[in-house]
């Protein structure tokens, strides 16, 4: 037996150097690399017991290259050919178990010894870093199962801050998915939804390319996951591309898999699917534990996310109402009030001189004003009484739609006038192509140079030519000398 002394320094060395790095992958690497320099294997790996805990399956050592000899002399004309590189030995001669936490955590496997077999003292020295390796890969793992732990908390927090600061439902779903996503190093965050047929189907995708056909995916009912995931159970799957419960026809892209479930308070919203590349990696145990919380945690934000967007809803639609009283009761019975007294001076001052009857045109118009403005204030009274970012439903508030639709292009928000009851009286097809007919006329204004003023006017009190009751719009543009544009049709 030799004596181990004169190697003492090489297994200081060794030793001290798998404790360098805290990352678990770093740390393997220290200690497959220190256990062929010291035993001068020319190939070294470590095959762990179970690759699911840590989500590695193995770790290995290049080939390590034979001492460089004292150079020959000059080779004969004919050379031979350059010798073809040593194959790896199989099986290994030397396999050394390592422990953390007294289990087994793998085996750490060595052969092709350079100077002949491998010796008692070679086997002494391998055990000695391996229990210095069960420690430091001990903690390894407490890094970076804390290191995890902080990531997917401030995840967490971020998804949170982002869901209440008044995103869409759209943007919330695609911020968990997208956050998800990053912190599991999936190749796809995926949130489904239940449909109406009992099955569910995907609704958002943050992938690294394009979504393509991902979104509209649906598991129909009968899948055996689907019972799963409508019960807010998660679901892991190894291999989603021949995992025998997936029927979807995205499924053979993707490999290792976490579905789970974005339930809070005993409401399932939906599921999160986290679905990684084809031969990736499969999760860990601590990857899953951590992604169930944060999916709960996001289940959570989401609705207190829709519970706040429906109070600042309420208390919008409140004030609009209050405003909208405000303006009834009081700008419009005073400008009524007013249009009045100017009537009556007009009447008074007709049949007078040419002085009182200018005076009497005069009235007149501000009388014909006050009537329009009385009419656009309870237009407005009108749009601010409707639900705030719901789609109109009455004729009144689609006019009322494309008209600001237009304000955004012109750059000012058109005037409108309604006369008559036209969400009694206008009724399909008719409605139908008088708002064909308006889109044409204000997308023309907006082409018009010189368009500061936009006048809208719906009448179904109109009567046709012919005699018979019909609607005429008339949208006026102050473009040159005055554009108008008159569309008509019986009711």
């Amino acid at each position: 037996m030799h004596d181990l002394v004169p190697r003492l320094p090489s297994l200081l060395e060794a030793v001290l150097s798998v404790g360098t790095d805290l990352e678990l992958r770093a740390t393997l690497q220290h200690i497959v690399d220190a256990a062929a320099e010291l035993t001068e294997a020319r190939y070294a790996a470590l095959e762990m017991t179970d690759p699911g805990r840590d989500g590695l399956r193995g770790i290995r050592t290049a080939e390590r290259p034979e001492p460089p000899e004292a150079p020959e002399p000059p080779a004969p004309p004919e050379a031979p050919e350059p010798p073809a590189p040593p194959e790896l030995p199989e099986p290994p001669e030397l396999v050394v178990p390592i422990h953390v936490d007294d289990e087994v955590f793998g085996d750490l496997r060595l052969a092709g010894k350079r100077d002949g077999p491998f010796t008692d003292e070679d086997e002494q020295l391998v055990r000695v870093l391996a229990t210095q390796a069960g420690i430091a890969i001990g903690n390894a793992r407490l890094y970076e199962t804390a290191r995890q732990r902080e990531r997917w908390i401030e995840g967490a927090a971020a998804v949170t801050t982002a869901l209440l600061s008044g995103e869409s439902a759209a943007d919330a779903l695609m911020t968990v998915a997208e956050r998800a996503r990053r912190l599991a190093e999936a190749s796809a965050g995926v949130i489904l939804q239940p449909t109406e047929s009992g099955g569910m189907e995907i609704v958002t995708a943050s992938t690294l390319d394009d979504p393509g056909d991902i979104v509209g995916t649906v598991i129909e009912p009968g899948s055996p996951v689907l019972e799963q995931l409508l019960g807010g159970e998660p679901v892991f799957i190894d291999d989603l591309a021949t995992d025998p419960r997936m029927t979807t026809h995205v499924g053979h892209r993707f490999g290792p898999s976490m579905m789970l479930p974005l339930q809070a308070g005993g409401r399932l919203l939906g599921t999160l699917a986290l679905p990684r590349r084809r031969g990736g990696r499969p999760y860990t145990a601590v990857e899953r534990l951590l992604a169930t919380q944060f999916a709960s945690q996001a289940a959570l934000a989401l609705v207190h996310a829709a519970a706040q967007h429906s109070r600042e809803r309420l208390a919008v639609y409140e004030d609009r109402d209050r405003i909208a009283r405000d303006l009834h009761d009081l700008v419009v019975q005073r400008l009524f009030a007013t249009g009045m007294m100017l009537e009556s001076t007009q009447r008074r001052s007709a049949g007078a001189g040419d002085t009182d009857r200018d005076v009497h045109t005069m009235l007149g118009r501000a009388v014909d004003e006050l009537q329009s403005t009385v009419q656009e204030v309870r237009t407005a009274i009108f749009a601010l009484q409707q639900p705030p970012a719901d789609a109109p439903t009455t004729f009144r508030g689609k006019v009322l739609r494309e008209a600001a639709g237009a304000g955004a292009v012109l750059g000012f928000q058109p005037s409108t006038r309604f006369t008559g009851a036209v969400d009694n009286r206008l009724a399909e097809p008719v409605a139908g192509r008088l708002l064909t007919a308006l889109r044409r006329a204000l997308a023309a204004a907006s082409r018009r140079a010189g368009v500061s003023r936009v006048e809208i006017t719906v009448d179904v009190t109109a009567n046709l030519p012919d005699g018979r009751p019909g609607v005429r719009l008339t949208v006026f543009d102050d473009s040159g000398a005055g554009t108008t544009v008159t569309w008509q049709s019986p009711l």
